[in-house]
């Protein structure tokens, strides 16, 4: 008996999306993959909060995981169903017109730059484009 590829569940990722956080993360891996550390110190919340919201885009299906030493690197996955795959990159798209999400970008371009002056990132991996990571 052969089995059907599973249909992507749209339940979750609608969730994943509707939540400001969540939407603030996946604007800084839009592009590239990032290490945690530089999520909690963009967004200023706690290294728990932001990894259960990871967790949260991981099980939804698009944010994959990679552990380099005792460093877990995140970047965006795009779904393989073609209605989920746009929805995605339809919410990555208005991010470039959005205020605060250009300023988290810009934040997270001076954290790469200087990582010496935040305490947080002390030795931690410059993110990396995506095309860095293949």
């Amino acid at each position: 008996m052969t089995r059907t590829p599973q249909s992507f569940d749209l339940v979750k990722l609608f969730s994943a999306l509707a939540d400001p956080t969540r939407l603030r993360l996946l604007n800084l891996m839009n592009g590239r993959e990032v290490c945690v550390c530089y999520f909690v110190e963009i967004l200023k919340q706690g290294q728990p909060k932001i990894s259960r919201h990871l967790a949260y885009l991981r099980r939804a299906g698009i944010v994959e995981a990679r552990r380099e030493g005792k460093w877990m690197h995140y970047r965006i996955e795009r779904p393989d169903d073609t209605g989920a795959a746009s929805i995605l990159d339809a919410t990555l798209k208005s991010f470039g017109t959005d205020r605060a999400m250009k300023a988290d970008l810009v934040r997270l371009g001076h954290a790469c730059c200087a990582p010496q002056s935040f305490a947080t990132l002390q030795g931690a991996p410059m993110p990396m484009t995506l095309s860095q990571t293949r």
